[in-house]
């Protein structure tokens, strides 16, 4: 009977996975440690460049991304970089940088900023790693340079108006000097041309209140004087047709009672009507008396009167 539980399949399996961890976490990042250590083999990321240099000269420059060994590329001077030469991780990603308030004057001697935004991007490892010290430094200073060079003088209208012809000016300016420092240009805009004087800023704010101001009260007078205008001709109109219907009042009332009179009975009960309602919108007081009474007559008439003393 075998009791070393290492002879099992379970103790088996338990070996077998230390055996796995420690080759693939521990002792495989080692030996590839050492292969990079000596130059065997070296990876290159999306958009990423290395230069190697050996005793100051540059052996080889690499941006293709991808594995690259470099014994094939280098030979036997591949292992001797590490220890006596020197290797350069360079990113050729897009870059942008956006320079505020780049102080310019206009042909008016308004004092202006402008504020320039450029894209750049490594081009020439080489130049952009011996050809100037600090390359996207001097690159800002040449995009200031060249902006305060190119559009100074301009006309104020033309400054606040024409952004992308001055864009272009400037990037037609700096892209030959920033070839030479291994940057190549992109696009570049400017993106805000603004006044710098704040006693300026305060007057032309008075100016355009001033002036708003007075097109509202324009707006508003004018359309005063339209509503005006309109109510004027409705009455003048309405006072037109009033006069029209008052005019033509007695001719209608007189074609009705000339149509009226040639019936003799319906024109009796019209003016008997006409004076029953007349009686009645009156202030008399009207008291009925039988016929034949006419001392009851006199008795009331007496009353009236002495009431109405």
């Amino acid at each position: 009977m075998n009791d070393n539980p290492l002879n099992t399949p379970v103790g088996h399996f338990f070996i077998a996975a230390i055996v796995t961890f420690f080759g693939m976490f521990i002792l495989l990042p080692i030996l590839f440690g050492i292969a990079r250590l000596f130059g065997l083999y070296t990876i290159v990321e999306e958009r990423q460049c290395k230069v190697y240099m050996l005793f100051g000269k540059v052996i080889t420059v690499i941006d293709q991304p991808g594995l690259h060994f470099l014994i094939f590329k280098i030979g036997i001077r591949a292992p001797l970089i590490s220890f006596l030469g020197k290797c350069y991780t360079l990113d050729l990603r897009l870059d942008q940088e956006y320079l505020r308030s780049t102080p310019v004057n206009s042909e008016e001697g308004a004092p202006m900023g402008i504020g320039i935004w450029y894209e750049m991007v490594i081009s020439d490892p080489v130049a952009y790693l011996f050809k100037n010290a600090d390359p996207r430094g001097s690159l800002a200073a040449n995009v200031g340079n060249s902006t305060v060079r190119c559009l100074s003088n301009l006309k104020l209208a033309d400054m606040l108006e024409n952004r992308h012809p001055m864009s272009q000016t400037v990037r037609t300016e700096v892209s030959p000097q920033s070839a030479e420092w291994g940057y190549s240009l992109g696009s570049t805009y400017i993106r805000k041309v603004h006044f710098r004087d704040e006693g300026m800023i305060k007057q032309i704010e008075e100016k355009v209140v001033n002036r708003l101001r007075q097109v509202t009260s324009a707006i508003k007078q004018d359309g005063t004087n339209q509503v005006n205008i309109i109510a004027s001709t409705a009455e003048q109109q309405a006072a037109i047709e009033f006069a029209k219907a008052a005019a033509m009042r007695p001719q209608i009332v007189g074609m009705a009672l000339q149509k009226i009179s040639q019936d003799p009975e319906i024109s009796r009960a019209l003016f008997q009507a006409l004076e029953t309602q007349n009686i009645i919108d009156g202030q008399a007081t009207i008291t009925l008396v039988p016929r034949n009474s006419s001392l009851l007559g006199q008795l009331v008439a007496a009353t009236q009167g002495t009431k109405a003393g």
